[in-house]
């Protein structure tokens, strides 16, 4: 049977056996664990890894070294993709999902016991890179899992509003990470912090991933994938198969969520070091200022979700893909004003419209996918439009902004999201597709 019966509208998905709280949970909490290491190393990257890997040259060469590290894990995420999309589509989602997600916490907590410069010479960068890449490659086993988790469980009708359950983990993520750093930004002092107060937060990850596994390790396979196993439909080499039948979708949905990652590391890793060292900000104070943006993403993303179902993926995304251009043409007035309010106001703005672009990307990518390619090309699509919206955006936004100024930087944003736009338009609607 070809990749086009498995997707046939005619063909209903066997019902959920997993109860809708279990599924909601099994998702979040991955997800959630996968974006608080991922951040708590970003937000490390900006803050102390320049000097303490990186002793050699000026602040802002320190800063470009950092966050060059931090480019490493969005090239592991699409090999990450290929692994674990392979197990995923070959021997199911659950078993997968737990591997990518020790994975991710081993390097995490990894990096909290790391010599630095000081102590272990060029050693210190060179493991530090390993263990970043360790970050993405599990990383990019993670986010496929943790959609297809949502939405083979879910009923046809709420797909995205299912979906938008993993896309949740970001901003909740986001919160644990940087709120930790600003309880340790507050209580310790520079030196302590710099010291050994940034290892805590790596550290920590260790606990996070132990409630992650206790909770998927109760979940049953989904049920779309269960019939499919049943049947016999597994790929020998799920990857060849995907650059075979599907190759367009994985191009055109890679550069269709290229807005999702500029938007996003725009508006935290670089804004944090540019309204820390541009703008003069107090870290704890603009760690702050993002915390309270984020709820701004955390609110905006079950919102597209519930709109995604009512109305369509494309025109939910279509919409939020505009506005992210508009956020982007802002940027000099607001961001670059360092006025606290207009400041805000852009912070709030651009995770807003994050997250109306995040919502249904959970549920829209394994759409496009028929079932027994479906973990590797979602995953594909998904962590290669990281490499193409995030791996160099705060590292490209550093740049234009000391060589050209800061509206530079809008509109490089703005000129993604032209990007991202086109690419969907490009993609057809899923909104009454069928998984199997």
């Amino acid at each position: 049977m070809g990749p086009a019966d498995l997707n046939t509208a005619s063909t209903q998905a066997a019902p959920p056996t997993n109860p809708t709280r279990k599924v909601a949970a099994a998702s979040l909490i991955g997800t959630t664990i996968e974006f608080y290491d991922f951040y708590v190393y970003a937000t490390a990257a900006v803050l102390v890894f320049g000097p303490l890997f990186f002793p050699s040259g000026n602040e802002t060469a320190q800063t470009l070294a950092s966050l060059a590290t931090f480019a490493i894990a969005f090239v592991a995420r699409p090999i990450g993709s290929v692994v674990f999309g392979h197990f995923g589509d070959r021997i199911g989602r659950k078993t997968t999902l737990v591997a990518a997600l020790l994975v991710m916490g081993i390097s995490t907590v990894l990096i909290g016991v790391l010599p630095t410069h000081a102590t272990a010479g060029n050693l210190a960068p060179v493991l530090l890179c390993l263990l970043r890449f360790g970050q993405g490659f599990g990383l990019g086993g993670e986010w496929g899992g943790a959609a297809l988790l949502a939405t083979e469980n879910a009923p046809a009708n709420r797909r995205a509003l299912y979906g938008m359950f993993p896309q949740l983990g970001a901003p909740f993520g986001f919160v644990l990470a940087n709120g930790l750093f600003i309880v340790l930004a507050t209580t310790m002092s520079d030196e302590t912090f710099t010291s050994w107060g940034w290892r805590i937060p790596f550290l920590l990850s260790a606990v996070l991933v132990l409630l992650g596994l206790w909770i998927r390790l109760s979940l049953a396979e989904t049920p779309v994938f269960a019939k499919a196993l049943a049947e016999n439909k597994q790929v020998r080499v799920p990857v060849a198969e995907t650059f075979r039948s599907s190759w367009r979708i994985v191009v055109l949905g890679a550069f269709s969520v290229m807005l999702t990652y500029t938007l996003f590391y725009l508006t935290t890793t670089w804004s944090l070091s540019y309204g820390t060292k541009a703008l003069a900000y107090e870290r704890q104070d603009f760690l702050l200022m993002l915390c309270v943006a984020v709820l701004f993403m955390a609110a905006a993303t079950p919102l597209s979700g519930w709109l995604s179902d009512r109305f369509g993926r494309r025109p939910v995304l279509a919409t939020a893909m505009v506005g992210g251009a508009v956020v982007g043409l802002l940027t000099g007035p607001l961001l670059g004003s360092g006025e606290t309010p207009l400041v805000m106001l852009w912070l709030c703005a651009g995770l807003f419209f994050m997250g109306l672009v995040f919502g249904p990307i959970g549920a829209y990518l394994p759409e496009l996918f028929p079932t027994n390619v479906r973990y590797t090309g979602a995953s594909l699509a998904f962590n290669s439009g990281s490499i193409l919206g995030a791996s160099l955006a705060p590292y490209t936004a550093v740049k234009l902004a000391t060589a050209y100024g800061v509206s530079w930087v809008g509109f490089y944003l703005a000129a993604t999201a032209v990007v991202s736009l086109i690419a969907l338009s490009m993609l057809r609607e899923t909104r009454t597709a069928s998984l199997t």
